[in-house]
């Protein structure tokens, strides 16, 4: 099947001319098939309060209307105008390219399964192509060369050493598809325990600068920040004192009978445990001597193991296609019938919940902080399954269409 017919206009010239910088030389390829691709979840944000120095640069070309941005590891990646069509690896990249207004020039993802869009349904006049980036799913080719060809974008958001460390790429390749197709811009950072990212990592709202010079989207990108940040703050102002809040344990298991779990560490600052971080919560496997889930670190934990642990919270990651009341009644109840399980602590408090997303952009973020607001301090802000809202969903939506 051809994948332009899926409603995709076909270029008629090259945006994205010039592609600046060398990518950094990477390792060999390690197996990565449960973090690339499939069902639902696999594995880490940075709270609002974290700075990290800003070594990179933008600049504006007057002349010409060229620009070019600066991120590793790519480099420096100069534009003769702005991207008219985009392909990202995962939902963090692709959230954040709604969140800027260009939704509608997505032609495809890595893989949809993880790319959570349901949470545009709240947002009045915000909606994707479902269909089509589904369709046109990099990973359907196994994120061959092919694709890239095939898609034709204008800019590809995702690191491109990612693909050489999980997909087999060469650097030759990498630079090939910079030629010949457009460059990559992108930072895997939604974790932190990779050996191979020997390079500078971004907070989510640094990458999502990053995506808005891509695409010329400044004050959107403003806009979005000072709600973020207006609502972080009034979230962290009505938490309880640190002693008072839970331990929680992070981990991964996509069966609604869970026996052996992935553990993340929460002291791995990646974009996708931004909302733990900005709600205070300390991690569980703390002085365990127990490694997150890593490219080279596939290790387990049991009922047995947690056990020891005992945390006050067990958040379970892979089951985002559920409600809060559908989790309850499968992965909960199977642990409080289990001769293990039912014996933890939040088990027996009804303290398990689903873990939030692997990969969350801006829009998410906004959705999972409240979530798990409610999931931890439900008595400050609403159970989590009730309908109260912590942040305006109206004001998002503006943001987006551009009516704000």
């Amino acid at each position: 099947m051809d994948k332009r017919s899926s409603g995709r206009k076909t270029l008629t010239r090259r945006n994205c001319m010039r592609y600046g910088g060398a990518v950094i030389g990477a390792g060999l390829l390690a197996g990565c098939t449960s973090d690339s691709s499939g069902s639902d979840d696999a594995t880490e944000t940075a709270t609002t309060t974290e700075t990290e120095t800003e070594t990179d640069t933008t600049t504006t070309a007057e002349a010409d209307e060229s620009y070019t941005v600066t991120m590793a590891p790519a480099g420096e990646v100069t534009f003769e105008s702005v991207p008219e069509s985009w392909v990202a690896y995962d939902g963090g990249y692709a959230d954040m390219g709604v969140a800027l207004g260009v939704g509608d020039r997505m032609t495809g993802i890595g893989g949809a399964g993880r790319y959570y869009s349901y949470v545009y349904d709240e947002l009045p006049g915000v909606s994707i192509d479902r269909e089509q980036i589904e369709q046109n799913q990099l990973s359907d080719g196994d994120m061959s060369k092919e694709m890239f060809y095939e898609l034709d974008n204008d800019v590809h958001l995702m690191d491109p050493e990612m693909l050489v460390n999980w997909f087999g790429w060469k650097q030759e390749d990498v630079d090939e598809i910079s030629k010949n197709v457009a460059p990559f811009v992108g930072n895997l950072n939604f974790r932190r325990e990779d050996e191979w990212h020997d390079y500078r990592y971004y907070t989510l709202y640094e990458a999502f600068e990053k995506m808005a010079e891509v695409f010329q989207e400044r004050e959107r990108y403003e806009a979005f920040k000072e709600l973020h940040d207006e609502f972080i703050a009034d979230i962290q102002t009505k938490l309880p004192p640190a002693d008072e809040r839970p331990n929680v344990l992070l981990v991964y298991a996509g069966s609604d009978q869970p026996e052996a779990f992935s553990p993340y560490r929460l002291n791995d600052k990646g974009t996708s445990k931004k909302q733990w971080h900005d709600l205070g919560v300390s991690d569980a496997l703390a002085g365990t001597g127990v490694k997150g889930l890593s490219t080279t670190d596939r290790g387990k934990i049991d009922y047995e193991t947690m056990l020891e642990i005992d945390p006050d919270v067990i958040l379970l990651r892979a089951h985002e296609r559920k409600s809060a009341t559908e989790f309850r009644d499968t992965v909960l109840d199977f642990m409080q019938s289990h001769p293990v399980a039912s014996e933890l602590t939040a088990v027996q408090n009804e303290r398990v919940y689903r873990g939030g997303y692997l990969y969350q952009g801006p829009i998410q973020n906004l959705f999972l902080t409240e979530r798990g607001a409610q999931q931890l301090f439900p008595g400050v802000f609403g159970e989590v399954t009730g309908d109260t809202e912590l942040f305006d969903r109206q004001r998002v939506a503006d943001i987006v269409t551009g009516s704000s």
